[in-house]
């Protein structure tokens, strides 16, 4: 029996993925079903700095050769821990470019059992291309990705969800500090230069965004995801997830504005700051800061698949999809939740159904848009994934597993909401004073008061969990909001009796009483 069966996942393959960077080396061993859900079973990472120099000299060095060595080699024995059935690892900016690449490649194989390839910058857009596209959403407008590596820096306009082109070009945060930065801070002269090197090497790509222009940019490495970070935390926002996460480009201005005149000692006291990272956070700000303001991009968001993902969706042969509609990807992610925590979810999809069906006959009073709805139902399908933890407070732990887990295509407020929402279908809908609401935006209270009260009533009406409700039409009228309740040939009795009891809190929130009736039947349904 492999690992992978005894950890209870079907269709499911264990694989591998090794990314070997300019700065670090990552190693991600996970399970990956053929529709693409990836479940994380170990991660490693180690700050080789295999670039050090190695743009200035062309080549490698002795020294962080040998700790890539030593890495990967741990790394093969994880793997073989973990039972990995397929494993692939790929090398970068850095060993593409050195004149003794091939050499460090060979001594990988024979010194630590591992054959690594060397992709193109090309390739790398593509990988990341891959798996941005399967997590998130790249239909609404043109995106233009951007994963700001050690060495290279990778950009990918997507339209209409496709690539429209992919460029890899020299202009790595490792390699244009190493180049530009003499001091620390760097002084005005060195930002200048620095940017000016950045913006001739970019310049025909943003031209072309520019022309386009694009929704946002997709931020993948783990240089943009330090900065949106401190952008957010110095606004006193914690993450606790970094997927969706954003930043303006009026932020990040002000970012790089900090960065660049604060000595890298009082750079590690920052909120949010990444400290393995603090000596490339000013060639990182101005960098994005460069990258913003040519391409006039407004809004730089979060994805956190990016290379390595890309790896396990080929390794494990999920098919490339054409477009990365919003419903799949956030569906997708959903459907992986409630799989893992409630298994065939009969129950949750049997008060989705009616939750949406309800939400169709309210709306309109309530102005309650399609996104409201999409939420909703996802809200709904999730509810009960706390009993997994314990029966007691599940709610709670419903809500603390939304917000912690890896929910892709979801922005955080997205996350918060759907966290609010299925936390309140039992016990109370939080009141409009209550400080988890009165930290969002006041459209978003009332979609979530919204919300939480149809799918309280929803829930409600599976009370036995037997799926007795057919079908509902809500219909508003002038004095009253009329629920019709078509049942199957099952009683329907208890379903009433706990859907009346959950008819407070819409009742509040359209404004009028609520009332609940049940089609006449031969065998006694009352009306």
């Amino acid at each position: 029996m492999t690992a992978v069966r005894r950890a209870g996942i079907r269709n499911a393959v264990r694989l591998a993925a090794i990314d070997i960077g300019t700065n670090s080396v990552h190693l991600v061993i996970a399970d990956v079903t053929r529709d693409g859900s990836i479940k994380v079973v170990d991660r490693m990472k180690e700050m080789v700095r295999l670039g050090h120099g190695a743009f200035r000299t062309g080549r490698l060095g002795a020294s962080q050769t040998a700790l890539a060595v030593r890495t990967l080699s741990s790394f093969r024995r994880l793997a073989t821990t973990r039972g990995v059935e397929r494993l692939r690892a790929v090398a970068t900016s850095a060993v593409r470019e050195a004149r003794n690449g091939s050499a460090f490649v060979a001594r990988l194989r024979r010194e630590a059992g591992i054959p690594v390839q060397v992709i193109s910058g090309a390739e790398e857009a593509h990988l990341i291309y891959r798996a941005v596209q399967h997590a998130t959403v790249l239909d609404d407008g043109a995106h233009l990705l951007v994963d700001m590596g050690g060495g290279s820096i990778e950009l990918t306009l997507v339209q209409d969800g496709k690539p429209g082109w992919y460029r890899s070009l020299p202009a790595g945060v490792a390699r244009l500090s190493e180049r530009f930065v003499a001091h620390d801070p760097p002084t005005a002269r060195e930002q200048r230069v620095l940017a000016a090197h950045a913006e001739d090497v970019m310049r025909d790509s943003l031209e072309r965004v520019r022309r386009v222009g694009v929704v946002r940019a997709i931020g993948t490495s783990g240089s943009i995801s330090t900065l949106v970070s401190m952008v957010r935390a110095a606004d006193g926002d914690e993450l606790a997830r970094l997927e969706g996460a954003a930043a303006t480009r009026r932020e990040l201005t002000r970012l790089r504005r900090l960065l660049t005149s604060t000595p890298a000692a009082r750079r590690l006291a920052l909120p949010g700051v990444d400290a393995k990272r603090n000596d490339l956070l000013p060639a990182s700000a101005i960098l994005l800061d460069t990258i913003c303001r040519l391409g006039r991009v407004r809004e730089v968001r979060l994805c956190t698949w990016a290379l390595r993902e890309g790896l396990l969706l080929e390794l494990a042969g999920v098919p490339t999809t054409r477009t990365a509609r919003a419903p799949s990807a956030r569906h997708r992610s959903v459907a992986a939740l409630t799989k893992r925590y409630a298994g065939r979810n009969q129950h949750g999809v049997q008060v989705a159904r009616l939750a949406v069906a309800l939400f169709d006959g309210v709306a309109g009073e309530l102005e309650l848009s399609d996104h409201a709805r999409e939420l909703l139902e996802h809200a709904a399908l999730l509810h009960d994934i706390g009993h997994a933890i314990s029966h007691d407070r599940h709610h709670r732990h419903t809500a603390y597993l939304i917000r912690n887990s890896e929910l892709l295509g979801f922005e955080p407020l997205e996350i918060e909401v759907l966290a609010l929402v299925a936390r309140a279908h039992r016990k109370q809908v939080p009141k409009p004073s209550s400080p988890e609401l009165l930290g969002l935006p006041e459209r978003t209270r009332h979609e979530v008061r919204a919300l939480a009260a149809i799918l309280r009533v929803a829930d409600a009406l599976d009370r036995t969990h037997f799926g007795v409700v057919r079908s509902l039409r809500a219909r508003v009228g002038a004095d009253r909001v009329v629920i019709d309740v078509d049942p199957t040939r099952q009683s329907a009795e208890l379903e009433l009796w706990a859907g009346e009891r959950r008819t407070e809190s819409l009742a509040r929130v359209v404004g009028r009483p609520v009332v609940l009736r049940v089609k006449r039947r031969a065998s006694g349904a009352r009306r």
